[in-house]
C-alpha cells in the first residue's frame, strides 16, 4: 500500500497552498484538461465530431493514482496507463477520439506547464506579501540606525530601512524572473512533426492551425516548434525558482544572524508552538527562517537536473525527459512553500530599534572610523590619518582617545563620531527601491 506524501520530511511546503496544486491528483487533472483541449483543438478544425470532444469533456476521471503510478512501470511513464485507463471513463461512441494523433510528451509536458502556471501565480501572490512587507519596513525604519557587517564584523553604519528595502530589491528581482518564464504547450506528436495530426486531419497545413486551437484551449503559449528535445521551458522554471528562493534565502539568513541571542535585533512572528525545542524550554527558534533557508538550498540541486536535461538526445530523450518529472514537482513545492513561509516572516517581523542601537555602539565609535579618516584626510594627509586612526583603535576607549589626540585638537570629534551622521545615499536609495516597487 502506498504511503501519503504530505511533506514530513520538508516542512517548509506541508500544508501550503502549493501543495495540492501538484499532487498526484493535480498531475492526473492535468492530462485530463490536455486530452479535453486536444479534442476540443481538433472539434475547432473538423477532425473529430463535437459531440465526441464534448463527451470526452463530460467524462468521470476516477482515476487510482497509486495503481496507475505501479502501472506506469511498463510505459516509463504515466500516460501510456493513464490514456487507458481515461478512455475506459469515456462514452463508447466517443472513445475512438480520445488521445487522436498524440504522444505521451505531448500530454504529459503540457500537463506540467499547466501545474507550473498555477503554482508560479501562487508563488507571485506571496512574493507580493512579502514585497509589501519589506516596503512598509523600509519605509518605517529607516532611521533605524544600526551596525552594517561585512565579513560578518562591524563595518560602517547603515539603516534597517536600507537592509530591509535590500531584500525588497531581491524579492523583486524574483517577481521579474517568475514573470519572464514562457509556459508553452506541447504538441508534436511521435518525433516532433505533427504527422499523425496532419495525418488524421487530411490537410496538410493542419498542424499548424492545431497548435494555435490547442495552446488557446489550455491558456498556455504557443510554441514555435515542438519542443520535445529543446527543453528551454524547463531550465527556465529552474532558473527562476533558484533566484526566488536565492532571494528569500538571503532575507532568512539575515534575520537568523540578527535573532542570535547576544544579537537579538529581530524576532520571528510568534505563534502557539512556533519556535520551540524538543529539550530546552526556554529556546525560541527562527524556524520560519530555517524552512526558508532548508528550501533555498535544496532547489539549486534540483534546478540542475532540468539544466542538464537540456542535453537531450535526438527528437526524444530516453531518460532526460524522465529525469525531470520529480524535481519540477520538488522545485515546485519548495519555492511556493519558501514564498508563503517568507509572506508570514516578513509580515510579521518584529524589529527592535533599541537593540540596533545598542549593537551599534559595541565598538566605541570605532564604526564610523571611515568618515574620520575622510574627514582628517586633509588635515593629516590620507597615510597618517589612517595610521592615527589604527592606533587610537586599539585603545581601551576610542572616543576619549581620539578627545585627548593633539592631532584632533580643532576637530569636532563628537560631531563626526555619530552614526547618523554617515548614512550616506541612505533616505535616496530606499526611495529607489519604494519606488520600484510601487511600479511592480
Amino acid at each position: 500500500m502506498a504511503g501519503v506524501d504530505s511533506g514530513l520530511l520538508s516542512p517548509v511546503w506541508a500544508g501550503t497552498d502549493v501543495v495540492d496544486l501538484v499532487s498526484d491528483e493535480a498531475w492526473v487533472a492535468g492530462m485530463v484538461e490536455v486530452e479535453v483541449a486536444l479534442a476540443r483543438a481538433q472539434a475547432d478544425l473538423g477532425v473529430i465530431p463535437r459531440e465526441a470532444a464534448d463527451a470526452i469533456a463530460g467524462a468521470v476521471p476516477d482515476i487510482d493514482v497509486v495503481d496507475l503510478a505501479v502501472k506506469s512501470r511498463g510505459g516509463a511513464n504515466p500516460i501510456v496507463a493513464f490514456v487507458t485507463a481515461f478512455t475506459a471513463r469515456v462514452p463508447p461512441s466517443a472513445a475512438e477520439y480520445v488521445h487522436r494523433g498524440s504522444t505521451s510528451q505531448d500530454i504529459l509536458d503540457s500537463a506540467a506547464m499547466l501545474l507550473v502556471s498555477r503554482a508560479l501565480t501562487v508563488v507571485t501572490r506571496d512574493l507580493h506579501r512579502v514585497a509589501t512587507a519589506l516596503a512598509n519596513l523600509a519605509d518605517a525604519h529607516r532611521g533605524s540606525v544600526m551596525a552594517g557587517r561585512t565579513l560578518t564584523q562591524h563595518a560602517v553604519p547603515v539603516t534597517f530601512g536600507l537592509k530591509a528595502a535590500g531584500w525588497l530589491s531581491l524579492t523583486l528581482d524574483a517577481v521579474d524572473r517568475v514573470r519572464a518564464v514562457v509556459l508553452p504547450a506541447q504538441l508534436g506528436g511521435a518525433a516532433g512533426t505533427l504527422a499523425s495530426y496532419v495525418e488524421y486531419s487530411g490537410d496538410p497545413d493542419h498542424g499548424p492551425a492545431l497548435i494555435t486551437a490547442f495552446a488557446r484551449h489550455l491558456g498556455l503559449v504557443e510554441p514555435t516548434v515542438p519542443w520535445h528535445a529543446l527543453r528551454t521551458p524547463y531550465a527556465d522554471i529552474a532558473a527562476a525558482a533558484s533566484v526566488v528562493t536565492g532571494a528569500l534565502g538571503k532575507l532568512a539568513l539575515d534575520v537568523q544572524g540578527m535573532s542570535r541571542t547576544e544579537v537579538g535585533e529581530v524576532v520571528e512572528p510568534s505563534a502557539e508552538g512556533r519556535g520551540v525545542s524538543s529539550a530546552m524550554p526556554q529556546k525560541r527558534n527562527p524556524v520560519l527562517a530555517t524552512l526558508i533557508t532548508a528550501a533555498a538550498r535544496q532547489v539549486p540541486v534540483y534546478a540542475t537536473v532540468l539544466a542538464q536535461s537540456m542535453i537531450a538526445e535526438d527528437e526524444r530523450a530516453p531518460g532526460a525527459w524522465h529525469a525531470e518529472w520529480q524535481p519540477l514537482r520538488e522545485i515546485l513545492r519548495l519555492v511556493g512553500g519558501a514564498a508563503a513561509t517568507a509572506a508570514e516572516l516578513a509580515e510579521g517581523l518584529e524589529v527592535f530599534p533599541e537593540r540596533l542601537r545598542a549593537n551599534l555602539a559595541l565598538t566605541g565609535g570605532t564604526i564610523v572610523s571611515e568618515r574620520l579618516n575622510v574627514a582628517l584626510a586633509p588635515l593629516l594627509g590620507k597615510v597618517e590619518a589612517k595610521k592615527l586612526l589604527t592606533r587610537l583603535s586599539r585603545e581601551p576607549d576610542f572616543s576619549a582617545a581620539l578627545r585627548a589626540a593633539p592631532e584632533l585638537a580643532a576637530v569636532d570629534v563628537d560631531a563626526l563620531l555619530d552614526p547618523a551622521g554617515y548614512l550616506g545615499a541612505n533616505d535616496a536609495l530606499i526611495d529607489r527601491a519604494l519606488a520600484r516597487f510601487r511600479r511592480t
